[in-house]
């Protein structure tokens, strides 16, 4: 028993030998630097549960918490329903299926072709292999806006603006994923499996089917994670390829829409609208718009920890 008293005190003695000053000041600095962060965040959230009036008014108290209330909720979600009039019902609803739509399938697309694409510039030898990294290089620094034009071009050529698989297929076209999957299988994938299943007789398709996919879901949850946000959040393709109609758009397109008919920002276009969307309104309409991102974001973390090569020579 003197042996454990002795080992609980110098555990307790090194505990807080360890929260010296410097790790003291370090999580203080952290904690303030985090709570600049979070307190607009906060802030903006609160704005989307609270009524117009208390926005108004500037009433509820520190950040607005006492505004909020269940009516002030319901009006601010019928009047985003409401907007587009008898023309397009439930417009923002359309706006959140296409996004939906064109995200996951860019996503799908994406993951189809960059894992094979980053396998092969990691593990393969061929002719060109430095250059066309190089060139996934530059595509993957290129500016989007750069290619809105000459993709709506091509895209007009065939008839297809106003229509969502080009989009969803433009979209899948990610060489940031082709880089992720690339660096994964260079760092984290033995050259010794690759190796010791070419000498079993195993070709690189089966290879890459057989070995390289099942050890690699930090690559897939990476390359879906961030192409689902790219094609989430992109603003200008849609906004350039998808001018049918107003139902036809995505959600970011679709929340600038809302913006420029709010009295806050456009009095005159507002004017003519049935709706009238202030403050609460627009952050609500946003702050929906980003729950796909956090459900994503927690799938997707999941996978991270998993999908380790840790153990994979051992034998």
């Amino acid at each position: 028993m003197t042996v454990v008293a002795a080992r609980n005190v110098g555990s307790r003695a090194g505990g807080i030998r360890r929260w010296d000053a410097g790790r003291i000041a370090r999580v203080v600095v952290m904690l303030i630097v985090a709570a600049a962060f979070l307190y607009p965040l906060l802030g903006f959230f609160i704005v989307a549960l609270r009524s117009d009036a208390s926005v108004a008014n500037g009433t509820g108290g520190p950040l607005g918490i006492g505004g909020i209330s269940w009516d002030g909720i319901q009006h601010s979600w019928s009047q985003i329903i409401g907007y587009g009039g008898s023309d397009t019902p439930n417009v923002y609803l359309s706006w959140l299926g296409n996004t939906l739509v064109v995200a996951i399938g860019g996503m799908l697309i994406a993951l189809v072709a960059a894992l094979p694409s980053g396998y092969a510039l990691a593990k393969l030898r061929f002719r060109f292999q430095r250059t066309l990294l190089v060139i996934t290089l530059l595509a993957m620094v290129m500016p989007n806006t750069v290619l809105v034009i000459p993709l709506f071009l091509e895209v007009n050529a065939i008839g297809a603006v106003g229509e969502l698989w080009p989009v969803a297929v433009l979209m899948g076209f990610y060489p940031f994923g082709v880089y992720l999957a690339y660096i994964h299988f260079r760092t984290a994938m033995p050259s010794e499996l690759v190796e010791a299943a070419r000498i079993d007789g195993l070709g690189e398709v089966a290879i890459f089917a057989r070995i390289a996919l099942p050890i690699s879901k930090q690559a897939v949850a990476l390359v879906a994670f961030f192409s689902f946000l790219a094609n989430w959040t992109n603003f200008f393709l849609p906004l350039a390829l998808l001018t049918s109609n107003l139902g036809s758009q995505t959600i970011s397109v679709g929340i600038q829409s809302l913006i420029s008919s709010s009295p806050l920002f456009n009095p005159t276009t507002a004017a003519g609208l049935n709706v009238k969307l202030y403050m609460p309104e627009l952050g609500l309409a946003t702050a929906i718009s980003t729950i796909p991102l956090l459900v994503v974001f927690v799938v997707a973390q999941r996978f991270l920890v998993r999908g380790q090569t840790v153990g994979a020579l051992k034998g």
